[in-house]
């Protein structure tokens, strides 16, 4: 296994098949015993066609609100996606994968009744610019702040409802073993992800996305409308 992850140096392309590989994404949260994510994705032509979440630590009950806390009774959930073909959910249990379930991104009717999750670490995402945001929607719940794409994965079986990611310096490149997967599994469960000015995230131009700033998930229908706050709040700086 060691030996295989070594092997890991391509550059990515826009040609071709690529497989991007993550073996703990969401390292400080697997060291201190929280959330992390066991992430591989594959790319065609520089699009995502194949995307799979191990979350070891997630609920195995898709209908379990959104929470950092670690679920100590269950051996957590395989998100995966096929371009396409939806998104589904499968418990990770003592005798194995149990049978895979469809999931599907929460419709939010009333945006200020949003749950959304960040990253914990601030110098991953502006924790501040986000605070903003949330504000302006008029978001009054407290954000849930867990490590690595298993936010993905909560947004997308509607256990929460929007993920905001936005850059804390203006040359920071996400790396696309971070997002492949996750992107992915969001879209098919019906939802949109994009950059913070609304645009698609590009895995096709190497290893990092150098066309995007900043991640914004949600469900479609209030897409546009948290976009155009993420742009009042980083167009005021």
């Amino acid at each position: 296994m060691l030996a295989a992850i070594d092997a890991g140096k391509s550059a990515g392309r826009n040609k071709g098949r690529v497989w991007a590989l993550d073996p703990v994404d969401g390292t400080k949260g697997f060291l201190r015993g929280g959330q992390y994510a066991v992430c591989l994705a594959l790319m065609v032509d520089g699009d995502v066609k194949v995307g799979v979440l191990g979350c070891p630590n997630l609920p195995v009950d898709d209908a379990a609100p959104i929470s950092a806390d670690v679920d100590g009774e269950g051996k957590g959930v395989l998100f995966s996606a096929v371009q396409g073909q939806g998104a589904t959910s499968r418990p990770l249990t003592e005798a194995g994968l149990a049978a895979e379930k469809a999931i599907r991104m929460k419709e939010v009717a009333d945006i200020t009744q949003a749950t959304f999750c960040e990253s914990v670490e601030a110098a991953h995402s502006s924790h501040g610019d986000q605070a903003e945001i949330a504000k302006r929607l008029g978001i009054w719940k407290e954000s849930v702040r867990m490590d690595s794409q298993a936010k993905y994965g909560s947004i997308a079986r509607g256990a929460g409802d929007l993920y905001l990611r936005l850059p804390v310096r203006k040359d920071y490149e996400e790396k696309i073993w971070d997002h492949a997967a996750g992107d992915l599994i969001v879209r098919e469960a019906g939802g949109e992800v994009t950059d913070a000015e609304g645009k698609r995230l590009d895995f096709g131009l190497g290893r990092t996305l150098k066309s995007n700033k900043g991640v914004v998930a949600t469900p479609k229908g209030v897409h546009e409308i948290v976009i155009k706050a993420v742009k009042e709040v980083l167009g005021s700086k």
